[in-house]
């Protein structure tokens, strides 16, 4: 069972994972701001597909901030930001903060649900 303060601290950084995957990320896909069609362009996408992988990713955080869904929506989560690092890593740019946000984002959960924890380092605590 996982303590409050751990519980909170989850929280805390679940919310900021998701505000950002809801924020600024996805956001960028849906506003017109200058030099938006070149820049996922030079990615290799056109405008109308980055919008729709814009509601792909406001989806998935929804998912992975919704406690019922948080397991399933971690997993969505690392795929995501795993195509999003390919991406990166193709057209020659820093891939670093994809990565970070991956691992940020399965701790926030972990701490919300310290069977993650259990689950990847095989930690068990016995009952008594």
């Amino acid at each position: 069972m996982a303590s409050k303060k751990q519980r909170v601290a989850g929280w805390i950084v679940s919310g900021i994972v998701t505000l950002f995957l809801i924020g600024p990320s996805a956001a960028g896909k849906f506003v017109e701001w200058q030099g938006k069609e070149e820049a996922f362009s030079k990615m290799g996408f056109t405008t109308d597909v980055m919008f729709k992988i814009g509601i792909l990713e406001v989806a998935i955080a929804l998912l992975y901030f919704i406690p019922r869904t948080s397991f399933i929506g971690a997993i969505l989560v690392t795929g995501y930001l795993g195509g999003a690092t390919v991406t990166h890593v193709r057209v020659g740019e820093p891939f670093i903060m994809p990565v970070i946000i991956g691992v940020v984002a399965w701790i926030g959960c972990a701490l919300r649900r310290p069977e993650i924890f259990s689950l990847a380092f095989g930690t068990q605590k016995s009952e008594s």
